[in-house]
């Protein structure tokens, strides 16, 4: 037999040296090793004992594999990933640009995701807390940042990429909810920013009202299948999308009741536990403003009312003889509204006044009779405690139990049956609590959609970052300087009892 025929084995034992690229590749990466600097060691060092601590506090083992990723940047650069820097001309040019692209994407997702983020307010139902227009940095790690759920998505969209009108995320992989430890619990009193706990299925042609509004109201129209009429009807309603808890539109509300708190609503006055809850300064009422010819709208912008809220001309009442508007105010504007001389007549709650419907409220189709002015006590949720399930209650905690914990849950016959058992009890597995907004009847809060799971919790304002308004041109006070840095939320620990 040849010598270059041998079997490798047989030329080992006879001593046939390995070839000559393998040990030169040998040499050149121990070589490779002795030559990186004592500084990039410690680098590498100190770099390595903040990804291992990240992991910890992600409570996801398997992510520590990342770190061979970090040997090899650091270290081995087994893979090239500078490969492009010995390049000339337009690939160089290119690839700096995607070099610092990526870094910066990254940069972004870590800081929005662990950190901190910016929410602009849409809505006018904290006002006169927070108005339309302000531009607020929301802390993450107050209440420990939420690992993301949804782990794969673009960093600067919520749940649809503009332009594209497609979705800004993967849905696979799911990661199960998971929070880092925070600096503190949220209080009563705190402005929370949240996932809107009714996001989870999406017709995406009509989200407001939500897609459970919409049932339910076609319900009411007689729909026995709403589903199947929302599917049949695509031109009107569009596709029926669900989302993940993460991807879910963002709210922002006042903290009102805690777990384990007990609730109720009576003449618009909140009793936690059986003790009224106070007010914060700014908490807003509608209120029926009759008059005897249109208020000009510098008169109304002077005291805060903005344009959309009081409309271009008061509304005519045949039936009672007089016009009016219907106009949010806090208890110092109202007292500047009633001297007004256009105005003839005493104020009204909009909720006295028989004018308006107040709708539905929660929990959607109970029997119970509620209003948003007025509510029977219940018992928000509480992590680890155990409640006593009834035919009476179970309209209020059937969408925690089914939809927010994920379990089966069915009443047949009167009794209840959960996962296939039929039991009386059971015990949460989240903390609950219940949002509302300072504009009490321009505000969808819990009044309407119930409890917010802390899953859904993202976190809590900080300080204003711009404020501008959007009824106003740049040099005619656009930009509200005043609120630049101010603190969105001057009535917090008022609430707390602090």
């Amino acid at each position: 037999m040849a010598e270059n025929q041998k079997p490798a084995a047989a030329r080992e034992k006879e001593g046939v040296k390995k070839p000559l690229s393998t040990v030169a590749n040998r040499e050149t990466f121990i070589n490779h090793i002795k030559s990186i600097k004592t500084t990039r060691w410690v680098r590498f060092g100190v770099v390595s004992a903040i990804f291992f601590l990240w992991v910890v506090l992600m409570g996801n083992p398997w992510l520590a594999l990342l770190w061979l990723l970090l040997l090899d940047i650091y270290i081995t650069n087994v893979i090239p990933w500078g490969w492009w820097k010995s390049k000339k001309g337009p690939t160089r040019k290119v690839m700096a640009w995607v070099d610092a692209i990526v870094y910066a994407l990254v940069l972004i997702y870590i800081v929005f995701a662990f950190i901190g983020q910016q929410y602009e307010i849409p809505s006018s139902s904290l006002e006169k807390s927070l108005l339309v227009g302000d531009r607020l940095w929301v802390n993450k790690t107050i209440y420990g940042a939420r690992v993301p759920q949804t782990p794969i998505h673009f960093p600067l969209a919520q749940h649809t990429l503009p332009i594209l009108n497609v979705k800004s995320y993967v849905e696979k992989p799911q990661l199960e909810y998971h929070r880092m430890p925070g600096f503190r619990k949220i209080r009563r009193g705190d402005i929370v920013v949240f996932n809107y706990p009714q996001g989870d299925t999406v017709t995406l042609k009509i989200q407001n009202p939500d897609y459970y509004q919409i049932c339910h109201e076609l319900r009411g129209q007689g729909v026995e299948d709403p589903l199947k009429y929302i599917k049949d009807n695509p031109q009107m309603f569009g596709e029926v999308v669900w989302r993940p808890v993460d991807r879910r539109e963002n709210y922002v509300k006042r903290t009102i009741g805690l777990p384990g708190d007990r609730l109720r609503i009576s003449g618009d006055t909140i009793y936690i536990n059986g003790k009224a809850l106070p007010e914060p300064e700014n908490v807003q009422y509608n209120y029926i403003i009759p008059v005897s010819r249109t208020i000009p709208d510098e008169k109304w912008s002077e005291i805060g009312v903005r344009g959309e809220d009081h409309g271009v001309e008061p509304v005519r009442n045949d039936y009672a003889g007089f016009s009016f508007y219907n106009v949010p105010l806090t208890a110092a504007m109202k007292r500047q509204v009633e001297s007004w001389p256009e105005v003839i007549g005493p104020l009204q709650r909009e909720s006295e006044s028989g004018l308006y419907e107040l709708g539905d409220t929660f929990p959607l189709g109970a029997p119970y009779g509620w209003t948003r002015t007025d509510m029977g006590e219940f018992w928000i949720p509480e992590r680890g405690v155990t409640l006593h399930l009834t035919p009476g209650n179970y309209p209020i905690y059937e969408r925690a139990i089914r939809t927010y914990e994920g379990n089966d849950l069915a009443m047949r016959d009167g009794k209840i049956y959960i996962n296939g058992r039929q039991t009386e009890y059971y015990t949460f597995k989240m903390d609950y609590y219940w949002m509302m907004g300072d504009n009490r009847d321009r505000s969808a809060d819990s009044r309407f959609w119930g409890f917010v799971p802390e899953d859904h919790i993202v976190g809590s304002p900080v300080f204003i970052i711009l404020s501008l308004d959007k009824e106003r041109s740049l040099f005619n006070g656009k930009i509200r300087w005043n609120r630049i840095f101010a603190n969105p939320n001057p009535d917090g620990k008022k609430m707390a009892g602090e």
